[in-house]
């Protein structure tokens, strides 16, 4: 399925090139609805510039690790992400009895997958993060330099070991991150 880009990609590439005239105006133009529905559903200012920054920094990593495709328009894409987070900051915080004030909007099928595209990105990009960590010392620091060097060989003259030791352990390490992730509760939640 060959997508053709949506007109509001430039968002997007403004995100990945970090054009602070583009970025000002993705605040100008989208973030009053933002604040306007947390505001109305348990929130602040703060919470919603929280939500705002937090959503942006997730689609700048799916743009960047994943050459994220726009196929609807921005302001709904980001107005949709912004709003479930919102929502699931106040699941988090136990607000169960918030009422949602809604507006009528309708959600186009396509809106609706490219948000749970980058969902599914987050939520595996935080499953990474957090079985990364579980990782030893040295398989972090191996797989850390690996992640900023491209050439193995370069990375084993980083670390000051030789170029069998540094893809033999790059190589366990990396199953042993894989086997972490598999066997854990979120990865099968992900994948169903």
């Amino acid at each position: 399925m060959n997508q053709k880009p949506h007109e509001d990609q430039v968002y997007i590439e403004a995100l990945l090139k970090n054009d602070s005239k583009v970025l000002s105006k993705i605040y100008t133009k989208f973030s009053y609805k933002i604040v306007s529905f947390v505001k109305n559903n348990s929130g602040n200012t703060d919470d919603a510039q929280d939500i705002i920054q937090e959503t942006l920094v997730t689609i700048y990593h799916q743009a960047k690790e994943k050459n994220l495709i726009l196929t609807c328009p921005f302001d709904a894409y980001f107005f949709l992400l912004c709003k479930r987070r919102w929502l699931n900051e106040l699941k988090k915080r136990g607000n169960n009895r918030v009422t949602i004030v809604e507006e009528m909007t309708s959600i186009t099928e396509e809106q609706e997958q490219q948000v749970e595209e980058t969902e599914i990105f987050e939520l595996q990009h935080q499953l990474f993060e957090s079985k990364f960590k579980e990782l030893g010392k040295k398989c972090q620091e191996l797989l850390k330099a690996t992640f900023k060097i491209k050439s193995m060989e370069e990375v084993a003259k980083f670390l000051g070991v030789s170029y069998g030791y540094a893809r033999k352990s790059k190589s366990e390490c990396m199953g042993k991150l894989t086997q972490l992730v598999k066997n854990s509760k979120e990865y099968h939640r992900i994948k169903s």
